[in-house]
């Protein structure tokens, strides 16, 4: 029977350890509530590096002044105020500024600290302060004093930063969990009255829509939907009808940029037999077909003149002729028109008929972009990565904090229908890797390997750069671009390049951390 030696006695010990470590890691990540999570952590690496006192803290937000959360080990409630204001501020704002671990075998005689007051005062010799977070950090985890004198040896600073990466993505999500938590969803009290279940969002935008919405549903009126393309014109319409009285009776849409002229009229009104050469029978319109509900017709400015005159008859009167009818048909239909052109410009260039533009917007409403409801950009992407995985049949999936930094901070020109695709693609690439969250490279894989290939490279910020590229990728390129030479300016003081770009100190973190920048 043979036995270890000492020394591989210690071996197997440490090995042990580090298996423990790391496994406690995992465990962490089930915790759902911000405090549990913080105090379990902070246990954990103060068991594991020996040291006396310990210290993490969380800000919601880069232009907090003060942690949101924060917890000390090993003291008592009464006394963690006191404990946590006698640790070294100076070497946390070290951290925090430089987004790198601090380390000194003396605070008391490092010369990057010595003169600090809490410093001196509580006699500070060793200790570890490692970040929580890429830049900005979002935290930091602080550890002072060894049961063991002397310095706090490699593998523990080490572990300290394996362990403030690790917590990084659940202290994220734990976080956006408790702002989204605080968020005022301006949209409530208006889903009350609305059947706009799957309407996503909670900006003050989307409640003014939704509020004309509300007010038109149950009036018996024309509705003109306007706003760029890929906004939810269609989407809206359906929640009008299915909130109004005509809920039980059909919706029927209707492209008229998708038929010719010759065959719009048919299909709009239906025909009777010979009335044309494929008329061997009768063939029922979108009118007949839409009686009792809800006619939508989108791209409305897309309809031909000899449309839109046999459209104005329908408004007016109620009554329709089929193609080859001599006698009018009654209609009971509610009509809600859609389009992304400015039917005014149509107007006065003879394009679109004046008396049938004011019979169609007897209450018009425009549709927000994108760009006017970013705080939606989140809670869109999440909704698109949960229906895609439910479409495809995937495995539960995630978006990272980073790809939400990096949605957030995008321009969509195409809308809530671009963001949907992206999210979908995003979404196949992270399943067929088999990982458990969508990452910034799965939504812009383009811009992933540009950042490989020229890591550190300032791009020139004119137009020949961009040329071939979409325009989502061309303005992230730039945008990036024009950040980085704004840092460089001002030796990376995001609060001074901030200004210089007049953005909020708190946007251009996101944007540093939305294009992965960092510092040469």
């Amino acid at each position: 029977m043979s036995s270890l030696s000492p020394d591989g006695s210690a071996t197997q010990a440490r090995v042990e350890k580090e298996r423990d470590f790391y496994r406690k890691l995992l465990e962490l990540g089930q915790t759902d509530e911000i405090e549990p999570f913080l105090s379990d952590a902070l246990a954990l690496i103060v068991e594991i590096s020996g040291a006396l006192r310990g210290y993490v803290e969380l800000m919601s937000s880069p232009d907090d002044r003060e942690p949101t959360f924060w917890v000390a080990h090993g003291c008592e409630e009464k006394d963690v105020v006191e404990i946590r204001a006698s640790f070294s501020r100076g070497v946390i704002a070290e951290a925090l500024a430089t987004g790198r671990t601090i380390s000194t075998v003396s605070a008391l005689l490092d010369p990057r600290f010595r003169t600090s007051k809490s410093v001196q005062k509580n006699r500070i010799e060793a200790l570890i302060c490692a970040p929580v977070g890429a830049v900005p950090p979002v935290g930091v985890v602080y550890l002072q004093d060894r049961a063991h004198k002397g310095p706090f040896p490699e593998d523990d600073r080490r572990r300290v930063e394996a362990f403030a990466r690790h917590i990084t993505p659940f202290a994220d999500r734990l976080l956006l969990r408790r702002r989204r938590a605080d968020e005022v969803d301006s949209t409530l009290p208006l889903r009350r009255t609305l059947r706009a279940g799957g309407i996503v969002g909670r900006s003050g935008a989307l409640a003014d829509v939704l509020a004309q919405a509300a007010a038109a549903a149950p009036l018996d009126i024309t509705v003109l939907l306007t706003g760029a393309s890929g906004t939810g014109k269609t989407q809206l319409a359906r929640v009008i009808h299915e909130s109004s009285r005509r809920a039980r009776g059909p919706f029927v849409e209707l492209n008229c940029a998708a038929l010719p002229e010759g065959l719009l009229e048919s299909e709009l009104f239906g025909a009777l037999p010979g009335a044309h050469s494929t008329a061997g029978k009768k063939i029922e319109g979108k009118v007949a077909a839409a009686e009792g509900g809800t006619l939508f017709l989108d791209e409305i400015g897309e309809l031909k003149p000899s449309g839109q005159a046999k459209l104005l008859q329908l408004l007016q009167s109620k009554e329709y002729y089929p193609l080859g009818g001599t006698r009018p048909v009654r209609a009971d239909v509610r009509v809600l028109a859609a389009t992304n052109l400015d039917l005014k410009v149509a107007v006065q260039r003879k394009e679109f008929r004046e008396d049938l533009f004011y019979r169609l917007q007897v209450l018009p409403i425009r549709l927000p972009s994108l760009t006017e409801r970013r705080e939606d950009v989140a809670l869109l992407s999440e909704h698109f990565c949960a229906e895609t995985c439910k479409t495809h049949g995937f495995p539960r999936l995630q978006l990272s904090v980073d790809a939400l930094c990096a949605v957030e901070a995008a321009e969509w020109s195409g809308n809530v229908r671009e963001l949907g695709h992206a999210v979908e693609a995003a979404a196949i690439r992270a399943a067929a890797e088999g990982v458990a969250q969508i990452e910034r490279r799965h939504l812009f894989p383009a811009a992933a390997g540009a950042s490989r290939s020229e890591k550190g490279a300032v791009a020139p910020v004119e137009i020949g750069p961009y040329r071939g590229l979409t325009f989502q990728e061309a303005t992230r390129r730039f945008q990036a671009a024009l950040l980085r030479d704004a840092l460089e300016d001002n030796g990376w003081n995001v609060t001074d390049a901030a200004a210089k770009l007049d953005l909020a100190r708190s946007h251009a973190y996101r944007l540093v951390r939305a294009f992965d920048l960092s510092r040469r």
